[in-house]
């Protein structure tokens, strides 16, 4: 990424494998941001702005914590409360911005590099439609890549408990950019061959974002909202409309535990 943001553009597939299977794919477009630019990000077209109104913009409000305080200080924040010492490293954000007032973001993704631009750790943001949120923090295993996993610890789904796990793959941003989430459950649980490994892993469904840098200037940016008015809209749609389709199919919703959809404080983990 060359200056305080750029434009990343490609789809999203998800896979659904049990108890029915369901794909879909849809075209989407993110930003990747430089937490400590954002401001300066926001200035690049006369259709972007900050903590105000416009085709595109980014506000505070719309990720965790307290909006008053920098995303620095509260991932700061909420990394110590993981028992994680934040490295101090860059800090990059990819994320659906607000469109004509409205945003929805089911995963952002924080990227936090050391002092020697190497990725430390990921923060998966994860946003239900019922108003939860969870936090997972992500270290890379010792091998094979920045892979790691967590226990689901957010009803997202209605047609998922939260009796499951989740594995997160991402590569390094640039040119391309990829992050692969698995849902899987325990023993026992049915599963499919997975194509990459060529074992069996019980996975119920996946998720693959692939997306492809574009200059972050506001010629590049005036024709992506051209193409993608309003991303925020689509995404929500698209959940609903899939949801739809699985009730069609006869997969039974699973009910949520909360009023938000999320665990009590003693059954979570990250």
């Amino acid at each position: 990424m060359v200056g305080p943001a750029s434009l990343y553009v490609g789809t999203l597939r998800h896979r659904r494998f049990t108890p029915v299977t369901h794909e879909f794919r849809y075209p989407v477009f993110m930003v990747l941001l430089d937490i400590d630019r954002i401001p300066d990000a926001m200035r690049a077209s006369p259709f972007t702005s900050y903590n105000r109104w416009n085709w595109a913009a980014f506000h505070e409000a719309d990720h965790f914590g307290d909006a008053r305080r920098p995303l620095r200080a509260r991932l700061v924040d909420d990394a110590a409360g993981q028992g994680i010492t934040l490295p101090a490293g860059r800090i990059t954000l990819l994320t659906h911005l607000r469109y004509l007032g409205y945003c929805f973001n089911p995963v952002s993704f924080f990227y936090c590099y050391d002092t020697d631009d190497r990725l430390v750790y990921v923060m998966a943001e994860v946003n239900n439609t019922f108003g939860g949120s969870h936090r997972y923090w992500l270290a890379p295993r010792a091998t094979g890549g920045f892979r790691s996993a967590s226990k689901k610890a957010l009803y997202v789904s209605p047609f998922l408990g939260t009796d499951l796990a989740y594995t997160f793959g991402f590569n390094q941003p640039g040119a391309q950019l990829t992050a692969h989430i698995d849902v899987h459950g325990g023993p026992g649980r049915p599963g499919h061959e997975d194509e990459r490994a060529g074992t069996r892993q019980g996975t119920v469904l996946d998720a693959t974002l692939t997306l492809h840098e574009r200059t972050w200037d506001a010629p590049t940016i005036a024709r992506t909202l051209l193409r993608f008015p309003w991303m925020t809209a689509a995404v929500i749609a698209g959940i609903h409309w899939q949801a739809a389709r699985l009730w069609w199919k006869g997969v039974a919703v699973v009910p949520r535990a909360t009023p938000r959809g999320e665990l009590t404080l003693d059954e979570r983990e990250c």
